[in-house]
């Protein structure tokens, strides 16, 4: 290879690298070409799959401050540069390899940080970005639909609902996550708050007495 063809194709990898949120290395000896055509096609805009040559991945790795890297760069090697979601990424790696043994996951990188093969598993048996989302959002409504019941209290039941969520919240803190859903002692807050106003048998018998008298 001509130092012009070289020192563009290092320069690609380092653009690439610097593009990346993080990237797999893999090994694909014995893959077919359509067989490669599919794993790109899984990966989608998650990731884009390259194959490299070792010695030019290592002045590139190196070039942006990636070290640790020599010792997976031996065989045949393809990198996957992750631009989208990086669990889905190492998820349809994971998926590709097990149909296709002959795809081999050596490890990667992430935030700087160097995964093994091991490593690159467990980031694809995380729930994905959309998920992890949703759950959040699902946790604030369930906080919010709380807070607007409690704002909504006449005054005398909303001391009550609060510190039926205080207390339930010290026995199971899940409940600020909106894990618990409205405590059983906070439903109850309104009927005591009703049997608080409503007179009682004793009460209103004595102002009969009291009629009767006068």
């Amino acid at each position: 290879m001509a130092r012009a063809d070289r020192e563009a194709a290092v320069a690609e990898i380092v653009d690439s690298f610097n593009d990346s949120a993080g990237a797999v290395l893999t090994e694909y000896r014995g893959l077919t070409v359509k067989e490669l055509q599919n794993l790109r096609r899984s990966l989608g805009e998650n990731a884009n799959y390259a194959v490299v040559k070792n010695t030019l991945a290592k002045i590139a790795a190196n070039e942006v401050g990636i070290s640790g890297f020599d010792d997976l760069l031996t065989g045949p090697t393809a990198i996957a540069f992750i631009k989208g979601d990086v669990v889905e990424a190492a998820k349809g790696l994971r998926d590709f390899a097990k149909a296709n043994p002959t795809l081999v996951i050596k490890g990667g990188v992430l935030d700087g940080n160097i995964l093994d093969a091991k490593e690159i598993g467990k980031l694809a048996d995380l729930e994905s970005r959309e998920v992890l989302l949703g759950k959040m959002a699902g946790a604030m409504l369930a906080s919010l639909s709380q807070a607007v019941y409690l704002l909504n209290a006449p005054l005398a039941q909303a001391a009550r609902l609060a510190g039926a969520l205080q207390a339930k919240a010290e026995q199971d803190p899940s409940i600020l996550a909106g894990g618990a859903g409205t405590p059983a002692a906070a439903e109850e807050a309104p009927e005591a708050a009703a049997a608080d106003e409503a007179p009682t048998d004793e009460a209103d018998a004595s102002d009969e007495g009291e009629a009767t008298e006068s």
